[in-house]
């Protein structure tokens, strides 16, 4: 549950990040709040994952203010990154381990950072339990499918139980199941765990089903801001709704689907069938903005388009 009371638990502002003549990020400002699950998205060489390396601690950025946490993150303690869960893209591998003694062995060096308020770290079977692992808790890990491997990824990034969590493309390689297996992981965390999270994806749907909140950036800046539904309506307020009558399909485009219906029943009845009202989706949205920047229009085009949406 999102509480708006608390102080943020990420707040950046004009951050800027130059690689020799090139800005990667050129002014980059938003907040995520506590309870919050936040996704990131951005075509590639966007400044995604330099952001994000930035909010963890691991890259110093050029200029800007970053507090994660209360804390700076190129300055933070050991107490903070105790706080903090990582989940990366790339596996780094412990084929002799079992998972069990992994999380287990891993799960030691969190013990003294256990607080009344969140006792760290998690149990080992739960955690398991938690993240699908349990038949394969005695496998050597380098018998480990690619999904199951992706599974223990998450476990290890949460073993520590953090108040914040960074997911890189968590559920890559993950079957269907899996992965809605995962995003009920997700949601326990932030409603039931009280974990804060902010995820990058390039799976549109997941964002869609995951966030509270999207954050668009583009050519270095953030030039959305909002939830899936509001950054759609800022594409388009209209809605199209398709319907059949005596056998012949229509199209219509109303920035009041319901009241068209509405009269649609009351002039044309039962003799209506296959309704369906369409709205534009988070897909629409993405491609919009990334069409734009890619055919040249580039970043202040994005931030026209999208302007109302960070307001």
């Amino acid at each position: 549950m999102v509480d708006v009371d608390m102080a943020p638990v990420i707040q950046v502002s004009d951050l800027r990040m130059r690689y020799g003549s090139v800005d990667v990020l050129d002014g980059v400002g938003f907040e995520v709040r506590h309870g919050e699950v936040v996704t990131l998205l951005g075509p590639n060489g966007a400044g995604k994952t330099t952001t994000i390396e930035i909010l963890e601690g691991f890259r110093e950025r050029s200029a800007g203010n970053v507090e994660v946490l209360g804390v700076d993150p190129i300055r933070a303690s050991e107490d903070w990154r105790a706080r903090v869960g990582v989940v990366l893209q790339s596996w780094r591998d412990h084929a002799r381990w079992t998972p069990r003694s992994l999380l287990a062995h891993l799960g030691r060096y969190y013990e003294p950072y256990s607080t009344l308020e969140r006792k760290r770290p998690y149990d080992t079977e739960q955690l398991l339990k938690m993240v699908g692992l349990e038949s394969q808790a005695e496998q050597k890990i380098r018998t480990l499918s690619g999904g199951q491997r992706r599974r223990l990824d998450v476990a290890v990034g949460i073993v520590g139980r953090p108040e914040l969590l960074f997911l890189d493309e968590p559920t890559a390689g993950f079957d269907p199941q899996a992965k809605r297996e995962f995003h009920d992981i997700v949601h326990a965390l932030a409603d039931l765990e009280d974990t804060t999270i902010m995820l990058t994806t390039h799976d549109l749907d997941e964002a869609e089903k995951l966030a509270d909140r999207i954050l668009i950036l583009a050519g270095g800046r953030i030039v959305a801001n909002g939830t899936a539904d509001q950054l759609a309506r800022e594409i388009t307020r209209e809605a199209q709704v398709r319907w059949s009558l005596n056998g012949e399909q229509f199209v219509h485009a109303t920035t009041d689907a319901t009241r068209f219906v509405r009269e649609l029943f009351a002039q044309h009845g039962e003799d209506v069938s296959d309704l369906e009202v369409r709205r534009a989706t988070l897909e629409d949205t993405y491609i919009a903005m990334v069409q734009q920047f890619e055919s040249g229009q580039g970043t202040a085009a994005a931030v026209e388009a999208f302007e109302e949406a960070t307001e």
